[in-house]
């Protein structure tokens, strides 16, 4: 049986044809966060603050290897300024300091 919540199976949802709402989408943002631990720094309500269904979203804009112009246009933002506050550090693994560096 698939389900779409960590409740046992007797008491879970059966997934169907609908699609989620974005509260489902944050609920399970908000909680695949937190038993992964990312960002276990921070306080669990600090977490949960911090993730949501527009994670989804920003790290989509954000790791997505293509001309920024058909990231605007899938995320549906009328101006490249509003993609841009999605497309978080985007270089944040792709630059080696070290060979920048010269060592």
């Amino acid at each position: 049986m698939v389900c779409c919540s960590g409740a046992s199976p007797a008491r879970a949802k059966r997934v169907g044809a609908e699609r989620f709402n974005d509260q489902e989408v944050a609920r399970l943002v908000k909680r695949t966060a937190l038993a992964a631990g990312v960002r276990g720094d921070l306080s669990e309500g600090e977490r949960e603050r911090l993730f949501a269904g527009h994670s989804l979203r920003a790290g989509l804009a954000s790791s997505a290897e293509i001309d920024e112009r058909y990231v605007q246009k899938q995320l549906g933002h009328a101006s490249a300024e509003m993609t841009r506050k999605y497309q978080r550090r985007r270089d944040r693994f792709r630059v080696n300091l070290i060979k920048a560096s010269g060592l």
